[in-house]
């Protein structure tokens, strides 16, 4: 039996999956933020190449606390635009022992599709999948069988953040600045939409485990970290209300809120607002299965 590790480099948060064949032994996150105040210059700072090597310092004693054969780290959205993206996957190896493939946003969207397959009955009804990272955001049409569309743009939670969200609370004009924005940056879209006209939205990763987590605390359902979790439109609406009118410190005391999420929740909140109104979806659910699954169960 080989024991592997599949480790995220997502832009905000860093991911470590440790499984025998296709059973997960081992799973961990760390907000490392690697591209904070570098992302919309394409850049990673010397602040976040320091926490990049420290959090996987840790990872890669806990890899071998658990004596893993190999390890595998998928690089995304930061390190494939960053000017010195490359320069860095040389200084996690070097410094870790942890080789890094960078890769396209085409492959980042497949290996997330395979993680959603895995974790959400998909059938043969066309849906949209979307997973917001920090850099990037994955589209993928597609059903239990096959992927019909998918497409990686650079619309990432931290890139709207750093752009967009300058007040606490969010101001209203900065919405609209923003809603502006996604209605130029989403136009590939539209076309897709029109084509396969899918009514489910399965959201993966940080926002939407998120909003899960708050749909349960408000519906006092037990949460057991399912491989897919509950959500529906109208209680989003409802949620997003409350995250886009409160501070950062209302958020933090919302029911369901991770404290490290709070920050950047509300313009990934908006861009799924968008993402609803612009298409008529009739149900929403979440996957708490992601890229580094899609690597495991591919």
């Amino acid at each position: 039996m080989s024991r592997r590790a599949i480790i995220d480099l997502g832009t905000n948060t860093f991911h470590l999956l440790i499984a025998d064949d296709t059973q997960i032994v081992h799973e961990e996150k760390y907000p490392v933020r690697m591209g904070v105040g570098g992302i919309n210059q394409n850049v990673i700072t010397p602040d976040g190449i320091a926490r990049t090597l420290s959090c996987l310092t840790n990872f890669a004693a806990t890899c071998q606390s658990h004596h893993v054969d190999t390890i595998q780290a998928f690089g995304t959205s930061a390190l494939r635009n960053a000017e010195n993206g490359s320069l860095v996957a040389t200084l996690i190896e070097s410094n870790t022992g942890i080789p890094v493939k960078i890769i396209s946003g085409d492959e980042e969207a497949q290996f997330i599709y395979q993680g959603i397959r895995a974790a959400v009955p998909l059938g043969i009804e066309k849906k949209l999948l979307m997973d917001i990272g920090g850099g990037s955001v994955e589209f993928i049409v597609g059903n239990e069988k096959e992927v019909f569309w998918k497409k990686s743009l650079e619309v990432g939670g931290q890139r709207l953040f750093e752009r967009f969200h300058k007040h606490d609370p969010i101001l209203p004009e900065e919405l609209d600045a923003l809603n502006a924005y996604l209605g130029e940056a989403l136009q590939p879209l539209h076309e897709p939409l029109h084509i396969h006209n899918p009514k489910t939205l399965v959201g993966s990763s940080g926002t939407f485990e998120t909003l899960s987590d708050m749909y349960c605390a408000e519906q006092k359902i037990e949460n057991k970290q399912w491989p897919n979790s509950p959500l529906d439109i109208e209680t989003f609406h409802k949620i997003k209300h409350s995250i886009t009118t409160s501070s950062q410190k209302q958020r933090v005391a919302l029911p369901g809120m991770m404290a490290w999420r709070a920050e950047m929740i509300v313009v990934t909140c908006a861009l799924i607002d968008y993402i609803v109104n612009m298409h008529s979806f009739d149900r929403m659910t979440v996957s708490r299965y992601s890229l580094k699954e899609g690597v495991l169960f591919g």
